[in-house]
């Protein structure tokens, strides 16, 4: 396996670890613990909903995880994903309401998508050099 893939294949499964945890923490935190991270009390519905859709891109990665190179439309899907969800929380962040955690939630999106796209693209840098050489 060349480096490239295995290094996403790892990125893969850390992002998949930690939008599980963000998933659990939805579902299972009560309105107090939604209060410690800067939220206001209200319906969680759409907590849970958030938390439930968390599990769902939580599979999506681990199943691009599998085998990366053989997952191209599922990959280019999650780093879509990532780049527009980094782009809703900051326009949240800026336009709507100034919670650090929806600041540091989209600078985090941002930053994993923008892992996943350097290790896409070398990874295929990589697979047409070796198909040309």
């Amino acid at each position: 396996m060349p480096q490239a893939e295995k290094y996403l294949k790892i990125l893969l499964w850390l992002i998949a670890l930690h939008s599980f945890v963000v998933a659990m923490l939805l579902i299972f935190l009560g309105e107090e613990g939604m209060q410690y991270f800067g939220f206001s009390s209200g319906n969680s519905f759409f907590q849970v909903q958030g938390g439930v859709f968390h599990v769902v891109m939580c599979t999506a990665y681990l199943l691009a995880a599998r085998k990366p190179s053989n997952n191209k439309g599922l990959i280019l899907f999650i780093i879509t994903a990532k780049l527009i969800a980094m782009l809703y929380l900051l326009i949240y962040y800026f336009c709507c309401e100034a919670v650090i955690t929806v600041l540091l939630s989209g600078i985090g999106d941002g930053l994993m998508g923008l892992l996943l796209m350097l290790l896409w693209l070398k990874m295929h840098a990589k697979t047409k050099e070796d198909a040309h050489g």
